[in-house]
C-alpha cells in the first residue's frame, strides 16, 4: 500500500501524458506510422503486426535469453573447473565479458538507427551470436580443444582452449549486444503508433517480452546449470546452442507478418551537426516567435520517415541552430545542416538532454540490483541453510527474483493495469514516470528487508556467542526470500516501465540508440556498486577496525551497508520525482 503513496501525487505533476483511450482513429487499411513491408512498400495493417508477428519475437526471446543465462550464470564455474583459471583470474575475465556485454548495444543500436534498421540487425547478430555458441560448445566437448584433467594439484592449459573458449564468448557478447537494443523495439514496432487501441497492446507487449525472458532465465537457472553440473559441459552447452538455433528459426518464421521501421540515417550525426551549427552562430539572437526558426513546410520531415516535433522552449541555445541568418540566405545554408538545422532535429538533442535525469535514476536502481548476486550472497554464507537434510546454496535463492517477476507480470497486465485505467482514463492505467517511480520505492524496501534481516542476525549472533566466529548464524536463509522478491517486483516495475519510456518518449529515428543508452545503465550500475563498496571499506577499515564488511560477518556491520544503500535509493527517488514532474513529453505530428 505504501508504494501506491507515489501515484497518488497531484496528477499535474509529471505524471501524465498520455492521452484518454479513443474508439476511433487509425480505420484505414494501411498503418499510419510508416511502417512498410520488407521491400518497402505500404503496409497492411489487418494482416500483419499485432500478436500475430509478436508471438514469433517472444519465442526468440525467450530461447536467447535461455541461451545467454545458460552461459552466465555458470560461466566463472567453467573457467575455474574446465580451463583452469584461478579465481581472481576467473571473477575478472566474467566481469569484463558481462561489461562488454552491455556495452556492444551502442554498436547494434547505431546500426540499427543508421543503416540496416532493426530487422535486419537483429538476423545479422542472431547469426554471429549462434556461431559464437556452437565454438563454445565446440570447445567444451571436444576433447582434443579441451585442457587435460588436473593431476593432484597440478593442472595444465590449453592455450587453443582458451583461445576458442573466448572467441566464443566474445561472439556471444557481439550478438548479445547487437540484438539488446532491437528485439524489444522491434516488437512495439509491430503496433501502429498512431493508433491509441494498438498502443495500449503495445504496453501488454513489453509486460509478456519481460515474461518469456525471464522464464528463459529461469531455465537455465535450474535446469541447464544441473545439466552442466551433473552431465558436463558439451551437453550444457549444446542444450544454449539449441536454443539459440531455435531463437533464429522462430525470428525467421515471422518474417512474413512483420511491420518494418526504415532506418533513418545516423542519429549521432544529427546530433553533432545540431551541436555544430548553434556554436557556429552562439552570437546570433534567437527570435521570440518559434514558428520564425527553420522547418521543412508542409508534413515533410528532414529526417526519413519521422515525424515532425514540436518546439519547446528548453535548452534554447540550440535554437540557434534553427535561427535563419542573413548569411544563410546569401550563401545558400538552407541544404546544409551542419550551418542550418530544422526544428526537428533540434528537438531530438532536446529530447535526449531531457531524458538524461530520467536515464541517470537507473544507475542507482541497478547499483541496488547489483547486491543480489554480491552482498545477499554473503549474508546468506552466514545464515543456516539446512532444511531438513538438504541444504540450500545461497546463489539459488536469486531464483526468488525471477519467480517474482513470473508472478508479478501477469498481475500487473491483468489486474493492476485495467484498474488503473478505470481511475485514470489513461490507456495504460500508470504513467511510464509512475511505473518507473513505484519500482524504485519498492527497491528501497527491497534494501530495507535485507537491513532487517541483518539486524536480526548479527543479534543472534551476538546472543549465542558467535560473533568472533566465522560460522553460520542459527537463522534460516529463508528469512532472505522477501528481499529477492521484493528485488523482482521492482524490475517489473521499473526495468519495464523504462523501456516502454524510452520507446514512446524517444525520436522516432533514434529510439535503438535510447534504448541502448539504457542499457549502458547496468553497467554503471554495477560499476557504482563497486565504487561505494571501495569507498565505504576503506572509510570504516580505519584505525585497525574490522569495517563494515569484513571477511567475518559476524565482526562486521553489513546492515549498516544496507541501509546506506536504502538512503541513497531514497534520494535517488526524490530526486527521480523532482525531475519527473519537470519533464516535457514529446509532441509529435
Amino acid at each position: 500500500m505504501a508504494s501506491m503513496e507515489v501515484v497518488e501525487v497531484d496528477e499535474r505533476l509529471l505524471w501524465e501524458s498520455e492521452e484518454p483511450i479513443s474508439e476511433n482513429g487509425g480505420d484505414g487499411p494501411y498503418t499510419g506510422d510508416g511502417s512498410v513491408d520488407i521491400k518497402g512498400n505500404p503496409i497492411l495493417k489487418h494482416h500483419t503486426g499485432n500478436w500475430k508477428a509478436c508471438f514469433f519475437i517472444l519465442g526468440t526471446e525467450f530461447c536467447e535469453r535461455l541461451a545467454y543465462f545458460g552461459i552466465e550464470k555458470n560461466l566463472v564455474t567453467f573457467l575455474t573447473t574446465k580451463l583452469h583459471e584461478g579465481n581472481v583470474s576467473a571473477a575478472r575475465n566474467v566481469t569484463t565479458w558481462e561489461g562488454t556485454c552491455n556495452l556492444l548495444p551502442l554498436v547494434g543500436a547505431v546500426l540499427a538507427d543508421s543503416y540496416w534498421g532493426r530487422y535486419w540487425t537483429i538476423a545479422a547478430f542472431l547469426a554471429v551470436y549462434l556461431v559464437g555458441m556452437v565454438i563454445l560448445t565446440l570447445t567444451a566437448s571436444v576433447s582434443a580443444l579441451t585442457p587435460p584433467a588436473c593431476v593432484g594439484f597440478v593442472c595444465s592449459e590449453a592455450i587453443s582452449a582458451h583461445v576458442l573458449s573466448f572467441l566464443g564468448l566474445y561472439l556471444i557478447a557481439l550478438g548479445s549486444g547487437g540484438i539488446r537494443p532491437c528485439v524489444s523495439l522491434f516488437g512495439a514496432d509491430q503496433f501502429d503508433d498512431t493508433n491509441p487501441l494498438e498502443k495500449v497492446k503495445r504496453g501488454s507487449f513489453f509486460n509478456w517480452l519481460s515474461f518469456s525472458g525471464s522464464f528463459g532465465s529461469f531455465i537455465s537457472a535450474t535446469y541447464v546449470v544441473w545439466v552442466q553440473d551433473s552431465y558436463g559441459w558439451g551437453l550444457g552447452f549444446g542444450i544454449c546452442a539449441l536454443s539459440m538455433g531455435l531463437a533464429v528459426g522462430s525470428f525467421f518464421l515471422g518474417s512474413v507478418f512483420y511491420r518494418f521501421q526504415q532506418p533513418r540515417g545516423s542519429p549521432l550525426t544529427r546530433v553533432c551537426q545540431v551541436i555544430v551549427a548553434s556554436l557556429r552562430k552562439w552570437n546570433i539572437d534567437i527570435p521570440h516567435n518559434g514558428s520564425l526558426l527553420y522547418e521543412l513546410p508542409g508534413e515533410t520531415s528532414a529526417i526519413k520517415g519521422s515525424r515532425k516535433l514540436e518546439h519547446t522552449a528548453e535548452f534554447k541555445f540550440f535554437d540557434k541552430a534553427a535561427t535563419t541568418s542573413n548569411t544563410d540566405d546569401k550563401c545558400k545554408n538552407l541544404h546544409n545542416p551542419w550551418r542550418l538545422c530544422t526544428v526537428t532535429q533540434v528537438e531530438e538533442l532536446k529530447i535526449v538532454l531531457r531524458m538524461l535525469p530520467i536515464l541517470a535514476a537507473g544507475i542507482i536502481f541497478y547499483a541496488a540490483n547489483a547486491q543480489v548476486s554480491s552482498m545477499f550472497l554473503e549474508q546468506g554464507m552466514f545464515l543456516d541453510k539446512s532444511i531438513g537434510s538438504f541444504n540450500i546454496p545461497p546463489a539459488s535463492l536469486s531464483t526468488f527474483v525471477v519467480i517474482s517477476i513470473l508472478i508479478w507480470i501477469p498481475i500487473y497486465d491483468i489486474i493492476l493495469e485495467p484498474s488503473a485505467r478505470r481511475f485514470t482514463g489513461k490507456e495504460r492505467g500508470f504513467s511510464h514516470l509512475q511505473r518507473i517511480g513505484i519500482g524504485l520505492f519498492i527497491s528501497i524496501l527491497s534494501m530495507v528487508a535485507a537491513a532487517l534481516v541483518e539486524g536480526k542476525r548479527l543479534e543472534i549472533a551476538k546472543a549465542v556467542g558467535l560473533e568472533h566466529q566465522e560460522v553460520p548464524v542459527p537463522m534460516s536463509i529463508l528469512w532472505q526470500i522477501p528481499q529477492y522478491f521484493l528485488i523482482g517486483a521492482a524490475e517489473v516495475f521499473t526495468i519495464i516501465g523504462h523501456v516502454e519510456f524510452f520507446y514512446d518518449q524517444s525520436p522516432d529515428a533514434m529510439r535503438s540508440l535510447c534504448t541502448a543508452l539504457y542499457l549502458v545503465t547496468v553497467s554503471l550500475g554495477n560499476y557504482l556498486s563497486s565504487l561505494v563498496l571501495s569507498i565505504l571499506t576503506s572509510i570504516t577499515t580505519q584505525g585497525g577496525k574490522p569495517g563494515w564488511i569484513p571477511d567475518n560477518l559476524n565482526e562486521g556491520h553489513l546492515d549498516y551497508f544496507f541501509w546506506f544503500i536504502a538512503g541513497l535509493s531514497f534520494l535517488n527517488l526524490l530526486v527521480f520525482v523532482y525531475c519527473a514532474m519537470r519533464y516535457q513529453y514529446k509532441q509529435a505530428f
